[in-house]
């Protein structure tokens, strides 16, 4: 019998559609793989910034992950904001009962309009217990250095392993926007540390990159690429994205990127 390919995304409601659960599932779906959720929160947004979250309860998060384990096995795992700490240790507990595989953690601190979207005793949480448990943590350069202490890319990745990471990228597009080179870092263990450079796509509508790119590297993951061709491939994607909804205007603010510019059909495995 033919199957779809079931990927996870862990994250926040973002009610104007361009970042968080909305983001996940438009990018899972453009690249063909079949999108579940579980919602950690809600956000009240749109593309001029975050106004109130509220938390779902740790119970019902986990309720909806052990719902999706108890039918269907995610052949990959995006966590994205998390909110609080009962959340973050509820998403973990319910992972590690699962044995949960190629998780993709994106430790969501700040929105792109600049609204925090985590507590600080979030953050013990999720290096105590998820940074571990994922296959590849994808902070932006503010998230490590807040996670890290530190400002410097290749301490930042030291650190992390020290924490029990195991691959790493930190992404440096919200940094140095004057440039007009994106640099991004990459650790595996196959391949150490990468530095890796590409153009910066001039665009206002950038809202949702970081979910965008995360759950895209969930998605290559659970089609078979290995972690190192999973981010090349989506940062192809969301330069492509950010490229397509450049000139395309929504909202008054930080619009979103185009997710569908070339979608896939979904994609079956026997």
């Amino acid at each position: 019998m033919l199957r779809y390919i079931p990927v996870l995304s862990i994250a926040g409601s973002d009610s104007s559609g361009g970042a968080g659960i909305q983001a996940d599932i438009k990018t899972m779906s453009a690249i063909g793989v079949y999108a579940m959720t579980a919602i950690t929160a809600i956000t009240v947004q749109n593309t001029l910034g975050v106004t109130a979250v509220q938390a779902i309860r740790p119970d019902i998060v986990t309720g909806q992950i052990d719902a999706v384990f108890a039918d269907i096995t995610p052949k990959a795992i995006k966590i994205g904001m998390l909110f609080d700490a009962p959340t973050a240790a509820a998403v973990a507990d319910s992972l590690t009962c699962h044995r949960a595989t190629n998780i993709v953690l994106d430790p969501v601190m700040i929105s792109t309009s600049g609204s925090r979207l985590l507590a600080a005793d979030a953050i013990d949480v999720i290096v105590q217990r998820l940074i571990p448990m994922a296959d590849i943590i994808t902070p932006n350069a503010m998230e490590a250095e807040a996670i890290t202490g530190t400002k410097n890319p290749e301490t930042q990745i030291e650190l992390l392993r020290e924490m029990g990471a195991k691959s790493i990228l930190i992404k440096g597009g919200d940094s140095d926007t004057l440039l007009d080179i994106v640099t991004d870092w990459l650790y595996t263990p196959q391949r150490g540390i990468m530095k890796l450079q590409a153009p910066r796509v001039r665009s206002v509508n950038t809202h949702g990159t970081g979910c965008t790119l995360s759950s895209a590297i969930a998605s290559y993951m659970a089609i078979g690429h290995d972690i190192a061709n999973a981010v090349t491939k989506s940062k192809e994607y969301i330069s492509d994205a950010i490229k397509a909804g450049a000139d395309v205007a929504i909202g008054h603010g930080h619009g979103p990127v185009n997710h569908l510019f070339a979608p896939s059909a979904m994609l079956v495995r026997e």
